[in-house]
């Protein structure tokens, strides 16, 4: 009797280590469940374990990073006190332990790759990695040629094609010091399949490979060439500038700009009060925007759609159709017009002053800082309300019927099924898309650069007016400004708040705490 009651307690749950709800019985999870504290003690291990996931995470993903070079390291350092003449040879030539165990293609592959890195470094790398520490000495400059009686013009150095083919060639060699290792380690695995008795496989078998067991390398080979060509080297390009006071004073190759360390971000601390005062006003101003432009879209979405299902309403075909409507037009198109239409001389304010007779002069919708605010929220909710109702809509039909019915039965009300079963429901589901959402409000240019332009302009502002975002302010200084070097700090600073936000947020939702709650 004892036994069964213990196994049926410990099937209760789904998880392994968490539990849910209050009591014991019902909520307990796995093998640490077997009564109502027990139960209680799951969850709070769940809860544990949500919130420390991510550091776990990131510490497995450190030491997995860190065994394999240090495995890479010491195969390697075997290879080279235990390998015969031509295993340590191809310490020196790359291919050599390849090519004497008669796999010539291979041999001369590597071979080919190591002349080739040579004469990238003797031809092009080195003069730029030399500068790469100063970005330059020798400006442009003009010369007066006595015997011709005229000017020759000298060229100098251009920071920003050391600086960038700088990164490019510490990535050509961090690729290069991969494939020394990988000749290493083959030439000596090699060595000791020869000295089994045992046949090398030959190139050919190796295509095939590629085609059938390893048909992952293939397949990911190029597309990760790609990233790294294409995004991973532009970006550390782009960081890179915001170490450096690559401005519009520092423009080469007239002027060069050189390397100030972390000055930028000094600077928009706390060394220079105009930034620091322009950077803190933005960033809160672009939080509380984020904040209101994604939840209200998310409630008024979800009442929408919750209108619109109900079994009462008539022709919900119609609705949706009305509501989706919108989407049909671009949302900069809409933008577009209704900076038009909220105009001090737009369609609102001609009719408030000359039909209404309400005002005698124009409403400043864009003009006034704090209106200006309101007004891009509100305009914001007639783009976001339909995305988020159909998002919704699906999600809501799917919840069971059987939960209604029984909070019917218990005597609840419809804002009490709301807040208990719908909400917490519809959360569960679409906190990830929430943190998506809440990020893409932070960076979103579009709803603030067609409305307002980021005005009213002020002078408390360094380049920047008061409903300006950060990624709108970074953009200013970028195209406007010339001022690489601040625009790439703010960058990082964007990213980092939105890594941080993305990251604890998920880690203290329900949706990783409790990913069987509702399965």
């Amino acid at each position: 009797m004892g036994e069964e009651k213990k196994g049926a307690a410990g099937s209760s749950g789904n998880s392994e280590n968490s539990g849910i709800g209050k009591n014991g019985g019902n909520s307990g999870s796995g093998k640490n469940s077997g009564s109502g504290g027990n139960g209680r003690s799951g969850g709070k291990g769940g809860k544990d374990g949500g919130n420390g996931g991510m550091l776990r995470a990131a510490a497995s993903g450190a030491r997995s990073f860190a065994r394999a070079v240090a495995g890479g390291l010491s195969e390697t350092g075997r290879a080279f006190a235990k390998g015969d003449a031509f295993t340590r040879l191809s310490f020196l030539v790359m291919g050599s332990g390849c090519c004497a165990r008669a796999q010539f293609v291979k041999g001369m592959l590597y071979f080919a790759s190591e002349l080739a890195y040579f004469a990238y470094m003797i031809s092009f790398g080195l003069f730029y990695l030399s500068r790469f520490g100063t970005l330059g000495t020798s400006t442009f400059n003009r010369v007066w040629d006595e015997a011709n009686q005229i000017y020759i013009n000298v060229q100098g150095d251009n920071s920003m094609l050391i600086l960038l083919y700088g990164v490019l060639t510490i990535f050509v060699t961090v690729l290069f010091v991969f494939l020394y290792l990988a000749n290493t380690r083959t030439a000596y695995r090699l060595q000791r399949m020869a000295a089994e008795g045992r046949r090398p496989p030959s190139f050919l078998s190796e295509l095939k490979a590629l085609a059938d067991s390893r048909l992952h390398v293939t397949l990911l080979g190029l597309p990760a060439v790609g990233v790294m060509a294409f995004t991973v080297l532009p970006l550390v390009f782009m960081i890179l500038i915001a170490f450096t006071n690559f401005d519009r004073a520092h423009q080469p190759p007239g002027n060069l700009f050189t390397w100030v360390g972390l000055q930028n971000f000094r600077d928009v601390f706390w060394d220079e009060p105009l930034k620091s005062a322009t950077f803190f006003g933005m960033l809160g101003w672009t939080l509380i925007w984020a904040v209101f432009a994604t939840f209200l879209n998310y409630i008024f979405g979800m009442v929408v759609a919750l209108m619109i299902n109900k079994k009462s309403i008539k022709l919900k075909g119609m609705w949706r159709f009305c509501f989706v409507l919108s989407i049909a037009v671009p949302a900069f198109v809409t933008l577009l017009l209704m900076r038009q239409i909220l105009d001090d001389q737009g369609v609102v304010n001609v009719f408030l002053q000359n039909v209404l007779r309400a005002t005698g002069a124009p409403v400043r919708f864009l003009n006034d800082a704090f209106l200006a605010k309101i007004v891009v929220i509100v305009v914001n909710l007639w783009i976001g309300i339909p995305y988020t109702m159909l998002i919704t809509s699906g999600i809501l039909m799917n919840i069971p019927a059987d939960l209604y019915e029984a909070a019917r039965i218990d005597g609840a009300r419809p804002i009490r099924q709301f807040v208990s079963i719908t909400m917490p429901y519809m959360l569960f589901v679409t906190t990830p898309y929430l943190i998506t959402q809440f990020i893409g409000n932070i960076n979103n240019f579009n709803a603030i650069y067609f409305l307002t332009g980021g005005g009213p302009n002020t002078l408390d502002y360094y380049q920047g007016g008061k409903t300006d975002l950060l990624v709108t302010w970074l953009y200013k200084l970028t195209v406007n400004q010339q001022d690489y070097n601040l625009a790439s700090t703010i960058g990082i600073l964007i990213f980092v708040v939105c890594a941080f936000v993305s990251l604890v947020t998920f880690n203290l939702t329900s949706s990783a705490k409790k990913e069987e709650t509702f399965s």
